[in-house]
């Protein structure tokens, strides 16, 4: 059976996310350095670790973008992204996938605290790996779609931030492209072929019984004038997390006045391939070129 917001390991914008487990690395030009395994943060002596792509060539420093593998918060792999961020670094950025702690064993905010240390991470370390530290944007597909939408409207929150270190690192991002990503847990369960499944794994409990908790986790309910440009990319067809999550989340940004474009993919479901994904492709990078690659 089909998994909540378990659409393969839901590479953004591949036509075929899922990376079988025997599959090597990623096909890696002569323009690229491509490094695999970097310890990031080490909670519950967990090792959590990331993948980075950066160009061989230009004086840098570099943009950055945080991928955030999907898998209903509790599978999936960073590995399904690597082709994406080698596809990146040709472009110009340093990009990075990362794992991160999963539900049930650990559920929300612990994705949350892990990703939030990514990004203080790629601060710390953005003279070593030549980073812009002031550039550096965050994406996701599904339940990575959704952690890449905490960190853009949370960055000033500091309940969120964590112990997984560099605490002297703002975990803010400069914007977000959210990938059928949801914003308002309340209202998942119904709409969602099994929310009902995987939700309370997530958030410990039902809604029923863990009302507080699929609020607090809800994207929606942190929406302020201090979040980040977002654009959401999202199928009208989509079983798994209906098309109107992303209509009320770029509504209440506008509404806030902060940027936020819909990106609706005509007949799209969850995981996007041929046209859809060579459409949503091409808008994930305008987004970022225009809000990164400018100085």
């Amino acid at each position: 059976m089909l998994r909540f917001l378990l659409a393969l390991p839901l590479a953004v914008l591949v036509a075929v996310t899922a990376a079988p487990a025997q599959q090597k690395g990623p096909t890696v030009p002569d323009t690229v350095t491509f490094e695999a395994g970097i310890e990031y943060t080490n909670p519950d002596d967990q090792h959590l670790k990331l993948d980075m792509a950066r160009p061989k060539a230009g004086d840098g420093p570099f943009p950055c973008v945080l991928f955030i593998h999907g898998g209903g918060f509790r599978a999936g792999k960073r590995e399904g992204y690597d082709q994406q961020i080698v596809r990146m670094a040709e472009r110009g950025y340093v990009a990075v996938t990362v794992s991160y702690r999963l539900a049930p064993k650990y559920p929300f905010p612990a994705a949350i605290h892990d990703t939030k240390a990514a990004v203080r991470w790629l601060r710390a370390n953005a003279k070593k790996y030549n980073i812009d530290p002031e550039r550096i944007g965050v994406t996701g597909g599904s339940a990575g779609g959704h952690l890449a939408q905490f960190l853009a409207v949370t960055g000033d929150v500091k309940e969120f931030e964590g112990t997984g270190g560099n605490p002297e690192q703002s975990s803010k991002v400069k914007c977000v492209v959210n990938v059928y990503g949801p914003s308002d847990f309340t209202k998942s369960y119904g709409k969602s072929v099994d929310a009902a499944e995987v939700l309370p794994l997530f958030l410990g409990g039902n809604l029923e019984a863990a009302r507080a908790a699929h609020i607090k986790a809800s994207p929606l309910y942190w929406v302020t004038p201090n979040a980040a440009p977002t654009l959401c990319i999202h199928g009208s067809e989509d079983k798994y997390v209906a098309h109107e999550q992303a209509v009320w989340l770029v509504d209440k940004l506008k509404a806030a006045n902060v940027e936020a474009e819909l990106l609706t993919l005509d007949g799209a479901g969850h995981g996007f391939k041929g046209k859809d994904a060579e459409a949503a492709e091409k808008a994930l990078v305008a987004f970022f070129d225009k809000h990164l690659k400018a100085k």
